[in-house]
């Protein structure tokens, strides 16, 4: 072996940046990032960007759209749109589709208020049952996926039917069931956390992606691999803080608009929901990065011939992605039915499920499977809830709801069609 050859080996080994901490490890890592990007692992980069955008568009022409008051609202809208994409993410990394997954959460909150307000069960029971059925569903579901054989279309439509009826028949006719105002359940939506707590939140989930960050960039480095720079890392530390910074300073102001002094009750600091959001996204994306489990969900996706030949049980994991995406759209619902204080006779039956899976493929999960995180949901479920909101600020009169569908559908067919370009550029 040559003098040249061996040296190339061993800064393989070694990784890009390995030799030093300076501007060269620094420029190789951004010279090798944007390699990549050309190769098409583009991420969640064009969510990301295009949530910068219409941020921008629609700050510039409504000017309290970034308002405290205006930005609680984006959150409690976005809440139950991103945390049942969360679990749609792992039904589409297997290039599965989970249609009834809007009706599965409406009938969980059905069964849950139904429990609570017309047979006297306590909160959490009813909390713990309307999960249970939904994690049940999910298992019916990817059972007769996994072991019969019926296509996850065909299954998931007749749920999405079926579903609709029971929550009909459960809260009879074109009725409601009202939460009771001193129910945990609805200040999950609607009261906030202290002001003191947001900052020790924030401060926590700081230092502990830090920590993750430092302890995975140290580990690459014992095994001799490559890693991003320190500098690097402590850019992304550093926006993550400045921009936790800003909300939860956003929060901190009062939000009560009310002039009567009887209602004047301040509302302040960031709503329960938003701690649920970070302990979801921490839980499910520690399970898809960091897990047996999560690699053999990725290989399943990518290939499940070539995972069942490499001893990957490929029916527990179809049906495991079911199980997690229906007890996921169960929370959904449940966090749904803490907006409206309420669980309507179609709950769920509306556009939530398109909404939901719109957000996923917005933010960067693939409709053919293999690729996908639990941050495009988060992102994706931000980008559907900026447009509806701006549209409605910014469009009013009786077609404004229209205008908002059109918008939103031509943003999920180009992210839609974005994935197929991206993905046919990868096979090329």
């Amino acid at each position: 072996m040559s003098a040249q050859t061996d040296d190339l080996v061993k800064q393989d080994q070694r990784g890009p940046d390995a030799p030093s901490e300076g501007l060269g490890a620094l420029g190789a890592y951004i010279k090798d990032y944007f390699g990549r990007v050309r190769g098409g692992e583009l991420g969640s980069i064009p969510a990301l960007v295009g949530l910068i955008v219409i941020t921008a568009v629609f700050s510039l022409v409504h000017q309290g759209f970034l308002s405290a008051y205006n930005l609680e609202a984006l959150v409690i809208q976005a809440a139950p749109i991103i945390v049942m994409a969360m679990g749609l993410v792992f039904v589409l990394l297997l290039g599965e589709i989970d249609l009834s997954a809007g009706t599965t959460g409406g009938l969980c909150s059905a069964i849950t208020a139904v429990l609570i307000l017309r047979h006297g069960a306590s909160w959490w029971l009813g909390l713990i049952v309307g999960l249970v059925v939904g994690l049940l569903i999910g298992f019916g579901m990817g059972w007769l996926r996994a072991r019969i054989g019926i296509p996850s279309f065909v299954i998931t439509l007749a749920t999405f039917l079926a579903f609709q009826g029971v929550t009909l028949i459960l809260i009879g006719g074109q009725g409601s069931v009202i939460l009771p105002d001193n129910s945990p359940l609805i200040k999950l939506e609607n009261s906030f956390v202290p002001l003191w707590l947001g900052w020790v939140l924030l401060a926590l989930v700081v230092v502990g992606y830090a920590a993750i960050k430092i302890n995975d960039a140290l580990g690459r480095r014992r095994s001799g691999l490559s890693r991003p720079p320190f500098t690097v890392i402590a850019a992304k530390v550093a926006v993550l803080a400045v921009l936790g910074a800003v909300f939860t300073y956003e929060m901190g102001v009062n939000r009560n608009l009310s002039t009567n002094a009887f209602f004047n009750n301040k509302a302040q600091g960031m709503p329960w929901v938003v701690v649920l959001l970070v302990i979801l996204f921490a839980v499910w994306n520690f399970v898809l990065t960091r897990t047996r489990y999560g690699r053999h969900v990725y290989a399943v996706g990518g290939n499940d011939e070539a995972s069942r030949r490499a001893g990957i049980v490929v029916s527990r994991i179809r049906i495991s992605v079911f199980v997690i995406c229906s007890g996921m759209a169960a929370v959904s619902g449940i966090i749904a039915a803490s907006l409206l204080q309420s669980v309507q006779s179609n709950a769920g039956a509306g556009n939530t499920l398109l909404l939901a899976v719109g957000a996923a493929v917005i933010g960067g999960t693939s409709l053919f499977g293999g690729h996908g995180r639990i941050i495009d949901a988060v992102l994706g479920g931000l980008v559907v809830a900026v447009i509806i909101n701006g549209m409605s600020d910014l469009i009013q009169g009786a077609n404004s709801a229209g205008y908002e569908w059109v918008v939103t559908g031509a943003v999920l067919l180009l992210a839609a069609g974005f994935d197929a370009v991206v993905r046919r550029s990868r096979a090329t």
